[in-house]
């Protein structure tokens, strides 16, 4: 039986088409059309390409249609069309479906899903019938995603002991560079070390690298990070634990052997028990201790306000670029984090903070404590003798 749509290539196409399918860098898809074109220019039948490309009849068929119809750039990569839903919800019936998703799932469920969505939407007499689909579109054409939550670090409002800290690290990052004064900055963060319980089968032609889903915890790790942003300078310390002790060390070595010719180095932390200048006097013998403490200038950043620290920052940033896998066991870890150290030092990479105090009191006023008229003018009475 004749085939409706016949295929007859001109020398250019042919030759346009063979060098497609022999250059290896098209789409899978778009090398199958170009040889079902080719196959059908030579006047082989679909069934004879079928089974020599393991290609469907009905795809032979498109093929051939979309050469007929469109001509050779149709039937290589097709219009790819957007199935459409009937939207079934007015604005009230959109307005109950957020309402709805952002409230709490009912009892038994952990979370909303849409099917959930689309059976409580009936149950309660919001709609006559709706599919999970229509949900999915409603809720993705909305601007409120209510299934989307993000950790963040909320400070209190009205808080006199935050705006405290607060504009104290401000003004601090603000002040100008002294080499006799450097400005410090200094965090820490445990990490998980984590080993693969069986090696990964590398990778082969048209076969991706193959691990295995078992995986073996190792213990922790605690990386503590030294940070002078005013000198494109960072260094990685990393500890079995995070105890005064370890924290007392790390001054000895930010004051001895980072900065042996500076007059007081000035550090901006966070406000943790372990940050104690105390912990020296625990550690050393009290005139080191003493000598450690005159060299240092401590600045905490307030409680709920760790992004005011930049070394948090520089944390931040090694953990995407360095500790985004697994990391088997300690050795590894200092491996990696010092050739991860030596480049960015190389680079020079620096954090330019621009965030003032007078933006502070502008865009964080409610973090402000609320004074009365009257407080600002009364002053407190004299105990007479």
């Amino acid at each position: 039986m004749a085939k409706k749509y016949i295929v007859t290539l001109n020398q250019a196409e042919q030759e346009m088409l063979t060098s497609l399918v022999t250059s290896g860098t098209q789409r899978v898809r778009k090398i199958a059309h170009a040889n079902i074109l080719l196959n059908a220019n030579a006047g082989r039948s679909d069934h004879e390409i079928s089974q020599a490309l393991s290609v469907s009849v009905p795809t032979i068929e498109r093929v051939r249609q979309r050469y007929v119809e469109e001509g050779l750039p149709g039937a290589l990569t097709p219009h790819r069309t957007t199935r459409k839903y009937q939207t079934l919800l007015d604005g009230a019936q959109e307005a109950h479906l957020i309402a709805l998703a952002c409230g709490r799932p009912p009892q038994g469920h952990g979370r909303w899903s849409l099917r959930l969505l689309a059976r409580e939407m009936v149950k309660m007499e919001y709609v006559e019938e709706i599919s999970h689909e229509t949900i999915r579109c409603v809720m993705d054409s909305n601007e409120l995603k209510p299934w989307l939550k993000e950790e963040w670090c909320i400070p209190p409002e009205q808080s006199a002991e935050f705006v405290y800290h607060m504009e104290d690290v401000l003004d601090v990052y603000h002040r100008p560079f002294d080499p006799l004064r450097p400005l410090i900055c200094f965090d820490e963060t445990p990490v998980q070390l984590i080993s693969e319980t069986r090696q990964s089968l590398p990778m082969q032609t048209s076969q991706p690298v193959r691990y295995d889903y078992e995986y073996r915890r190792q213990g922790t790790a605690n990386i503590f990070m030294f940070c002078a942003p005013l000198q494109n300078w960072r260094h990685v310390k990393v500890t079995e634990r995070r105890t005064k002790r370890d924290w007392a060390w790390c001054m000895h070595d930010l004051v001895y052997e980072h900065f042996p010719h500076a007059e007081r180095c000035v550090l901006v932390e966070d406000n943790l028990n372990t940050h104690s200048p105390a912990a020296l006097y625990e550690v050393f013998e009290p005139a080191k201790a003493k000598s450690i403490l005159d060299r240092l200038e401590f600045h905490f950043s307030p409680k709920h306000g760790s992004w005011l620290n930049m070394a948090e920052i520089e944390l931040s940033v090694l953990s995407r670029q360095c500790l985004s896998g697994y990391t088997p066991d300690a050795e590894t870890l200092v491996s990696e984090t010092s050739a991860w150290e030596m480049d960015r030092n190389t680079q020079e990479a620096t954090v330019e903070w621009r965030f003032t105090t007078e933006d502070a009191r502008i865009k964080l006023k409610r973090l402000y404590p609320v004074l009365h008229p009257v407080e600002n003018v009364k002053e407190p009475l004299p105990i007479k003798v």
